[in-house]
């Protein structure tokens, strides 16, 4: 039925059990993976040049650490589970284009990915990507809660 699954990941503990469910969702359908990772854009407010270089070039050299972290978690599971799989990471501010601009890429027919049920004045001023990705997705969206 799924040839495809695109599964997000901000490397937190219900990202990774959603990744595992993933996983096994694609084994059992005979599909592929691609984990998928979003960095935010860089931003700092300072009047000092100097420390904005530094600044940027860390903050780069962590999220690259931590998007390979999140993703060879990905990575490691599905080649557990014999799962063929690719990982990709990008740069953007706004997480669920990001997903549903890879979606469309790639050719994926179903996202998988976590909700942390932020709900009330939270969810409403953290946002949701999940519900973002549900919102303007035009594929199916499995979300693991």
């Amino acid at each position: 039925m799924f040839k495809h699954l695109l599964v997000p990941t901000d490397g937190s503990q219900l990202s990774e059990a959603a990744v595992r469910m993933a996983v096994t969702v694609a084994r059992d359908f005979r599909a592929k993976v691609t984990g998928f990772h979003v960095i935010p854009e860089f931003r700092v407010f300072t009047h000092r040049i100097d420390m904005l270089e530094d600044t940027q070039e860390r903050f780069a050299q962590m999220a690259e650490h931590h998007a390979e972290q999140y993703l060879g978690v990905i990575a490691q599971a599905a080649k557990e589970a014999g799962v063929e799989c690719e990982t990709v990471c990008v740069t953007s501010d706004h997480p669920y284009e990001a997903i549903i601009r890879a979606v469309e890429e790639r050719g994926c027919d179903l996202v998988v990915m976590a909700s942390h049920g932020r709900s009330g004045i939270q969810g409403l001023l953290i946002g949701s990507e999940t519900q973002k990705v549900l919102t303007h997705s035009t594929i199916p969206v499995l979300v693991y809660r």
